[in-house]
């Protein structure tokens, strides 16, 4: 055996586990996904093949319609928001120091909370019976605000316990983006009297514009999937107006036990992410010259 053939083995053996796994876990079931959706299933084993019929239902579901238009609304209330707040958090803490350190950790600990906990704290926050915005509205002579039993309100209230709880990630990750900027360059812009809006500008976002593209990326394809924020706080209502396409998929397969529709759902919603993902990649990137 020669060496290049003994290297190549070599390689093959360093990355079939992981390609093993990686096909184990993410490829294999979206095959079988692909292949339950094209059925009428339930989760006793039943089966029975329909070919597209799911997808057409799918396609003419109005409660569906309406998960995807509370989802959309969501992710466009969260993404923007979330993406500016986090680059304005970064540079701000993009400074030696251990004030700077601290309030990274900070930032960075609602993180950790599982979901549960998440809306377990903003449901104190934003119950209209007793929750800390009701005090402080009572207390200032008005009315309660029902954040979460309001049509026109419960999707901003969602938004907002999102936005808190996502925002440690993508600060992280621009603050890293941040960091890899040569220090030179800013030595030289100042050099040149360059001032902060210019810097930013011309500089820093020039700079960190595959980390803020990563970070609006990785966000979309979070909140097309939000679930449990929308389930524990909610419940979906009111009539529908918080349901989401996750929490939909989830009322279909274990509330009507209908597992070839919510695979059917669950595939679109995969194409929906893949599809804005390539977009927004080809719009950020599309005027960028080719690496050589």
């Amino acid at each position: 055996m020669t060496a290049a053939l003994r290297d190549r083995w070599a390689g093959y053996a360093f990355v079939g586990p992981f390609l093993l796994v990686y096909a184990a876990v993410l490829i294999v079931p979206l095959v079988m996904g692909l292949v339950i959706s094209l059925h009428r299933a339930d989760l006793f084993g039943r089966r029975e093949w329909i070919g597209l019929a799911n997808y057409s239902e799918a396609l003419g579901d109005p409660v569906l319609h309406q998960a995807v238009g509370n989802t959309v609304l969501l992710a466009l209330l969260i993404v923007p928001p979330l993406t500016v707040i986090a680059l304005l958090l970064a540079l701000a803490l993009n400074r030696p120091g251990r004030f700077a350190a601290v309030l990274r950790g900070v930032f960075f600990s609602s993180l950790v909370l599982s979901v549960t906990i998440v809306t377990l704290i903003w449901r104190f926050i934003l119950t209209p019976d007793a929750g800390l915005i009701a005090e402080g509205l009572e207390a200032a002579g008005r009315a309660p605000i029902p954040f979460l039993s309001d049509p026109d309100l419960v999707i901003p209230a969602i938004a907002v316990t999102t936005l808190w709880w996502s925002l440690g990630f993508p600060v992280m990750l621009i603050l890293a983006g941040l960091q890899q900027v040569p220090g030179d360059i800013y030595e030289a812009a100042a050099l040149d009297g360059a001032g902060r809006w210019t810097v930013l500008r011309r500089i820093t976002l020039p700079a960190i514009r595959r980390t803020l593209l990563l970070v609006v990326m990785l966000q979309t394809a979070a909140q097309l999937q939000l679930f449990g924020q929308a389930q524990l706080l909610t419940g979906g209502g009111p009539g529908g107006a918080s349901r989401t396409i996750v929490l939909y998929i989830f009322e279909v397969s274990f509330g009507r036990w209908e597992l070839g529709y919510a695979t059917a759902i669950a595939e679109l919603l995969f194409g929906m992410i893949i599809a804005l993902t390539l977009l927004q990649y080809w719009l950020v990137t599309r005027h960028e010259e080719p690496r050589t």
